[in-house]
Order: C-alpha cells, then structure tokens, then sequence
C-alpha cells in the first residue's frame, strides 16, 4: 500500500478562469489527471502569510481496516469503537469489526430504491444509543427521500438486526441525481441532514421545498426552536448538494457543497443565511448571500464527507481523488488548504474522526463513476496532524 502524503501548493491569490465543465455528482468526477495549479481559494482569496501559517499537516495510513464493501457511503461509530456502513446500491448495513475488520451483516433497510446518486446513504447513532439503541438512516425510495430510525439488536441473527423503518421526515425530493443524503447530530443533540436539489436548481431557493437545504429537527423529525421558522426543519437555503456535515471545537457547524462548472464550497453555516445557489456559485460578494470560506475547482474536489480533526477540517474528495486538510482559525481557513493521498486511493466518500488524530476514511471507486481496483472498495485508518 502507497502511503506517501501529497501536499498541496500554495493557492493562488486571483480567481482562476474554469472552462473545463463539471456538474459535481452529476458528472463524471474521477476524470483526467487534474491541473497541477492550485485548486482552493481560501477566504479573501489571499495568500496567509508564512509567518502566520499553522505547521504543515500530515496523513499517515495506518492500515486498511477492511476491503470489499460494495457501494459504501454512510458510517458510524459504535460505543465499543466498531464501524456501520451503509451500502448505497445494495441497501445493506453491515458492521465492521475495528480491530480486525471482519464484516458482519447488519440489515436490509427495507423500501431502498437505489438509482443514481439515490439509495441507502447517510447513517447516525442516536445521541441516546446507549439507552435506546436507534440507528438513523437517510435513504431513497420510489417517491422521495426521507430519514428513517430502526432500533438495532445485536443479539438477533447476522442479517436481521435492524427493525423496521420509523420514518421521522419523508419529503425530501429525489432525483437521479443532487440528493444529498449527510446526516449528523450536532452538539445540541439535534439531527441534521444535507440535502440536495435534484438538479432542479430552483428547489434551492424554494423554502417550501426541502431540497438544497440543511435540515435541523428534533430526533422524532419535528422543527427545532431557533430554526428560521418556527415550523419548519429548514435551517439554511441556497444548497446545490451538501454530503459533508462537521463541527469545529466551538460547535461552529461547516458543511461541504458540490459546485456546477467552476467552484466547490466549504461553507460556515448559520440559522436563516442564504448560501447561494444558483444565482450565484462560489464568492461573488453579492448582497443577500453568503460566500464560502473555502472554494476549488471542481476537477480538484467534488467534496462528498467532512471531518474535524487536530485543529483542522478534513473533506473527502471524490472527482479529486485527495483527502483535503483544511486548518482553521475561528471562522476563518487559518492558512491556504494541502491535499493528501493524491490519486492514491481514487475516489473518497467519507471521512469520520475516531477521536484524537485517528480518521477514519471511505473509498468509494465502486460507485459506477470510478475505476475500482483490488480490494476495493476499502476502509482506511489514518493517522492526522
């Protein structure tokens, strides 16, 4: 296994002129090798001073947990450290052993319609698991998408320990593509959800709709107080497809966001702001809008899972094939952003923290966009600075 880190060079200081087209997940994004001049416009567009700069990060792979997942997208960590992975075209659970990485059928979530971008994506643990048990799922069926729970009982047969469905939000709209499908629960113990507009951009901007949105709700599916609007779950508008979900060390919440045809957004979210899409993609310093902290091109990112870790962001790219290091400074990106695993390891979905400088990361090269090699698809244990 190749385990050399690639580190990003500096980015630029004025906006590069994109005329290489993509749609994020809507296209194919493990294309070509991608241009070697620098990707990420951090806020401001300024180059940080080195003076200034946090330390160079690094990335180590530990060890490959485990191969031949089919389709993973979600994950989830169990109190005693093993991992849940959701299938997305196979509608399947299965739970990873963390130390040795055997594999062990959980469930099929029943009513998965898998096409496309859809099928079974995002996965949480109740913040109560302990007590009750909930796995949260967000999955599509043949007439939306929506999030379910299903009480998990491990003394029951491999294959049939998920109950059925409690769907807590149906509504969401589906599409062959733009379906978001990120769920967490924040520090505040609410659930959130990225969603996507289906590539109906004006969804985005339609606050009746729950497309291109992020979602907050109580964990029974309810509006939360402190919402925008006192009866709806929509938290913010303006989304194109969120699939990454993270807190800073200050419950800041930081969401990432496929761009169309020239940025990729790492965005700061906050109740009621607007993030854009699609009057506007990446920073254009309009009124009434929000730009991002962080922008690439699309070629060097499609930006699927979100991970802190070590004083950093870390966001998996998929068309990019790198796992980008992104180092904070309260709301700000504390210097410009380096990329790791460059092409090592192709595609990459999800990035989830194991506590400390240990993250976990997804492969995801057997999506039908990617070029899946030996062993794939896989889980990665790395070690993070």
């Amino acid at each position: 296994m190749k385990r050399t880190a690639v580190t990003a060079v500096w980015a630029a200081a004025a906006l590069l002129v994109v005329t290489a087209c993509s749609s994020g997940e809507a296209g194919p994004e493990r294309g070509p090798g991608a241009a070697s001049s620098p990707a990420a416009s951090s806020s401001g567009g300024r180059r940080p001073s080195p003076s200034a700069a946090p330390a160079k990060g690094s990335v180590k792979v530990v060890s490959t947990l485990t191969e031949g997942l089919k389709s993973p997208w979600g994950l989830a960590a169990l109190p005693d450290g093993d991992l849940l992975v959701s299938s997305r075209d196979e509608g399947t659970i299965t739970r990873v052993d963390a130390e040795g990485g055997k594999k062990t059928a959980v469930a099929t979530v029943p009513g998965v319609s898998a096409a496309g971008e859809g099928g079974l994506l995002g996965i949480a643990l109740s913040p109560s698991f302990a007590s009750d048990h909930l796995v949260y799922a967000y999955f599509t069926t043949e007439s939306d998408n929506r999030i379910a729970r299903m009480f998990y009982d491990e003394k029951r047969p491999a294959g049939q320990q998920l109950g059925a469905p409690d769907t807590v939000l149906r509504g969401i709209p589906k599409g062959m593509i733009h379906n978001g499908g990120r769920i967490a629960f924040g520090p505040d113990k609410m659930l959130y959800a990225g969603t996507g507009e289906t590539g109906e951009t004006g969804l985005a901007q339609d606050m009746k709709s729950l497309g291109g949105k992020i979602l907050r709700m109580t964990p029974d599916g309810q509006p939360v107080h402190g919402n925008p609007e006192a009866d709806s779950v929509v938290y913010s508008p303006g989304h194109r497809n969120v699939e990454g979900l993270a807190w800073d060390s200050e419950k800041r919440l930081w969401a990432s966001e496929f761009g169309q045809d020239t940025w990729d957004e790492l965005n700061l979210i906050e109740p009621g702001k607007n993030y854009g899409w699609p009057v506007v993609e990446g920073k254009a310093g309009k009124p009434g809008y929000v730009d991002p902290v962080v922008q690439w091109k699309p070629s060097e990112a499609s930006p699927s899972g979100l991970a802190y870790a070590e004083g950093s962001l870390w966001m998996a790219s998929l068309r990019g094939e790198r796992l980008w290091r992104i180092p904070l400074a309260g709301r700000e990106a504390a210097a410009a952003p380096e990329a790791f695993l460059k092409g090592e390891y192709g595609r990459l979905r999800t990035v989830l923290s194991a506590g400390g400088d240990t993250v976990w990361l997804v492969t995801s090269n057997t999506d039908g966009r990617g070029t899946p090699q030996p062993g794939d698809d896989k889980i990665l244990q790395l070690e993070v600075r």
